[in-house]
């Protein structure tokens, strides 16, 4: 099983050239952000990600996290990782300088974070929820608040989860039950048990904060009555040092098919009657908050979905030069070829490298979309950036962890009867990648948001702004000729055939309620395949510019032509071809009776 290397190459031409770093060093806040400050960032992440993270990760899947009496154990290695990592000062490079932060842009950031998580996902899982936790209260939290806990967050050395779920409610968080009663010193008492916690106990940091959704006394049914609390590990005290602990505990961690080493909890709080919680935000404006973290955790997710993608085709390409079986045509008489000449395989391979490619653009400019929103120099420009955001964030986390398990089974097909062996470890990849397109709000639940809120943001501005930008590479490959003139074409096609299924859903949707929801998906699939496309297409436009003005890596240039004609001939009429399905409507989803289904 080979460790993880660091793609730095196309990280840093996707900052350059797609997320546009240039531009973004130039905004307030970030001047810092230069090219010889990104390039050191990334290659020092890169060192820590294959000589740190990496070697655990096979280890830390077989051994697992393990709870005796209540005290949660990660596994060897985990503690010392951890300590590495908050003193390499990784936990906060993009958070604010006022916290002690790195102040970098998202983008930036997340480069580092598909670094972590393609080395050690289980590890990574744990700074995802504390960067959620750091977003949340900064946006709601009390000047009293931030001062007690960001600094110590942004440090890592105390992590952070997130208390949605509950057994009787799944995706339905307006069904929670847990409950936050006021108390005389202006604290509340929360009572109530959560499940599928990440990290919601372990030993790796000196504490945790968790932010739990709870119900307050007279609240309003449903969602409306939802607020969200801090409720630390050990209590804090005025000057900052650590007090008792506080009324809760893990129940039991989960038996899971993938992520082993990540301990995902079941966490009950007040069982003694005395789990002390903080109001965040304003009482039943839990959700409000909570999506601060959740958008945040959303992207996270999407880089996940890269990060165990690339994890997964890096070893998929080892193995099948290594691995000799039959006579590719045009090779020697009476010798083994390795398997990477067989033109299968190699569609294989081509098939996860364009789509991991078109995700780390996708991904990549959603950051820099977020950067522009909270810097951009004058109101229009972030509340447009803001708009491209949050469009992108669904079409992020939806396709790019749909992407990471569909190509992480490619790795596996490519080991052949190998990839079904644990010994040759390209499992553990489809197993921990399974569980990406379902929390953080299922990709069904993305789906939806995309064509029932995001379509009409702004009077569909941010939509109408990507078909502009898309038109633009349309036009631009037709100006470069050659083979450009065919991705032009196609995408083209791919195009047209995205507005026809916007404009049908934009018509049918306010008069049928089944007609969105029933074409939500695949038109998600489409609209990011797509999306895809274009930004593949701009990276090839660059390649050929920089190619013509003599560029040093001319190879490492014609391969990214090479993978975008590839995407633009095999994968994205797949997308064009959804237009059916998305305009299907939902006669035949409810044609057959519910007792029938099972017949």
């Amino acid at each position: 099983m080979a460790e993880y290397s660091a793609p730095l190459k196309d990280m840093r031409f996707v900052l350059d050239n797609i997320a546009d770093l240039a531009s973004l060093s130039k905004l307030e806040g970030y001047e810092h952000a230069e090219s010889d400050v990104v390039d050191a960032v990334l290659e020092e992440a890169g060192k820590f990600a294959a000589n740190v993270l990496s070697p655990l990760n096979k280890p830390g899947d077989l051994q697992g996290s393990h709870v005796t009496d209540g005290v949660v154990t990660t596994p060897d290695g985990w503690k010392d990782a951890y300590a590495g990592f908050v003193e390499g000062g990784w936990n906060g490079i993009s958070a604010p300088e006022e916290y002690d932060g790195g102040g970098l842009p998202s983008a930036v950031s997340l480069a580092t974070v598909e670094m972590w998580n393609s080395a050690n996902l289980g590890f990574a899982l744990c700074p995802l929820l504390t960067q959620g936790a750091i977003e949340s209260i900064i946006a709601h939290g009390t000047k009293e608040q931030q001062d007690k806990y960001l600094k110590k967050l942004v440090s890592g050395e105390w992590t952070a989860t997130m208390n949605l779920t509950e057994s009787q409610a799944g995706s339905d968080v307006g069904a929670l039950r847990t409950k936050a009663e006021p108390a005389d010193d202006g604290s509340w008492r929360i009572s109530g048990q959560k499940i599928f916690i990440t990290y919601g106990d372990h030993e790796m940091s000196e504490n945790i904060i968790h932010l739990v959704l709870a119900r307050t006394p007279g609240a309003p049914a449903g969602t409306r009555g939802i607020s969200l609390f801090i409720v630390p590990k050990y209590l804090v005290n005025d000057d900052g040092t650590l007090g008792e602990r506080n009324d809760l505990k893990c129940v039991s961690l989960e038996e899971k098919i993938g992520i082993h080493a990540s301990p995902t909890a079941v966490m009950s709080y007040g069982d003694n009657g005395n789990c002390v919680g903080y109001l965040l935000g304003a009482e039943n404006k839990g959700m409000a908050c909570m999506f601060t973290m959740m958008n945040s955790a959303r992207l996270g997710v999407g880089v996940q979905g890269l990060a165990v993608a690339e994890r997964a085709y890096q070893q998929a390409v080892d193995y099948a030069r290594d691995r000799k079986q039959g006579q590719a045509p045009g090779m020697p008489k009476g010798e083994m070829t390795p398997i990477i000449h067989h033109a299968d395989v190699r569609r294989m391979l081509m098939t996860m490298r364009a789509n991991i490619e078109a995700m780390r653009c996708l991904i990549y400019l959603n950051g820099a979309c977020l950067d522009r929103a909270h810097h951009g120099p004058d109101a229009e420009t972030r509340e447009t950036a803001m708009g491209m955001a949050e469009l992108l964030t669904p079409l992020s986390k939806s396709w790019c962890t749909d992407l990471g398990v569909e190509m992480a089974s490619i790795a596996v097909q490519v080991h052949g009867g190998m990839g079904f062996i644990e010994e040759t470890g390209v499992g553990q990849y489809y197993r921990d990648a399974r569980i990406l397109p379902i929390y953080e709000g299922t990709n069904g639940i993305q789906a939806l948001d995309l064509v029932g809120r995001k379509l009409g943001l702004r009077g569909g501005e941010p939509v109408k702004n990507m078909f502009a930008d898309m038109q633009e590479t349309v036009k631009g490959l037709a100006a470069a000729g050659d083979e450009m003139t065919a991705m032009s074409l196609q995408l083209n096609l791919a195009v047209s055939a995205l507005k026809d299924a916007t404009d049908w859903l934009y018509g049918n949707a306010p008069n049928d309620p089944h007609a969105a929801p029933a074409g939500a998906t695949p038109y998600l699939r489409m609209f990011a395949t797509t999306v895809g496309a274009h930004l593949l297409g701009r990276s090839a436009l660059k390649a050929r510019a920089l190619l013509n003005d003599g560029a040093a890596d001319a190879e490492f240039l014609k391969a990214k032509i090479i993978t975008a004609r590839f995407f633009m001939g095999q994968i994205l009429p797949t997308a064009t071809a959804l237009l059916g399905p998305v305009t299907a409507g939902a006669e035949t989803l409810f044609a057959i009776d519910e007792e029938l289904l099972s017949a």
